[in-house]
């Protein structure tokens, strides 16, 4: 909380800020997605949440830094640091993303999450991973891009934690491409990792007024495309942790 009471001003300002586009975001949903036939309504909700995302970034003077190409359908798995990597790589292409189902009982966040068309998933019920992964191959069959997090919860990103493979299972078929990505936080003033990355026992809502806090943030997203050359989910699971490790690694050597 010592960026948010050192800048009372530009956080009360940007709260005022996220409330309106929280309103204008609504507006847009109901003039584009809340009427649009079933077939047709994955995309919408894609497309409608790139546009949200682009204009929530521009509250904390955000641009990515992309590296390599975006892509435009499939599935793309990524490292997870905190829920502003919802709307960066949101605002880079019109995708879908999987979630823990508890994301959806946070105050306006999983409100709109949900607008979105996430796919909301319980990995501690086998079930319900099943019927995730359903959900997954469908939406990659209707051509919309697959978002998903294979850690399974965020880090300080000092390192990537393990890929879980429960959710990999659509990939291992190879009827969609396959990518993989890296995204990492650098900030002028503060530390990444209280202050952008959500980890640990942090509270949402004074996590985010902190946020808002701080003067700009600057995001790098690194992306390829990946040959799915397993067959099996747990070593896919291992495949892509390595390939995105190696992205971490690399750039660490880039960086003066």
């Amino acid at each position: 909380m010592k960026i948010l009471l050192r800048h009372p001003l530009r956080v009360t300002g940007r709260l005022i800020w996220f409330g309106g586009e929280v309103l204008l975001a609504v507006s847009d949903f109901l003039i584009h997605c809340a009427f649009q036939p079933e077939k047709s309504r994955l995309a919408a909700r894609a497309a409608w949440l790139q546009r949200a995302s682009r204009r929530s970034l521009r509250i904390l003077k955000l641009q990515a830094q992309v590296a390599g190409p975006v892509p435009g359908g499939g599935l793309l798995v990524c490292n997870h640091l905190s829920y502003l990597d919802i709307p960066v790589l949101a605002s880079l292409a019109p995708a879908v993303f999987v979630a823990k189902r508890n994301i959806r009982s946070w105050p306006v966040i999983g409100w709109l999450t949900s607008l979105a068309g996430t796919l909301f998933v319980d990995r501690g019920r086998r079930t319900e991973v099943g019927q995730t992964n359903e959900e997954i191959r469908q939406t990659l069959e209707a051509g919309v891009l697959v978002i998903l997090f294979p850690e399974g919860t965020s880090s300080d990103g000092q390192t990537v934690l393990p890929f879980k493979s429960s959710l990999l299972e659509p990939a291992t078929q190879k009827n969609h491409p396959l990518s993989v990505a890296l995204i990492q936080y650098q900030l002028d003033e503060g530390d990444v990792r209280e202050d952008v990355c959500y980890w640990r026992d942090m509270t949402f809502f004074p996590h985010l007024l902190n946020l808002l806090g701080l003067r700009t943030v600057r995001a790098s997203v690194r992306l390829a495309p990946f040959q799915p050359d397993a067959s099996d989910r747990k070593e896919l699971a291992k495949r892509l942790h390595a390939e995105v490790l190696r992205m971490k690694d690399a750039g660490a050597r880039q960086t003066p």
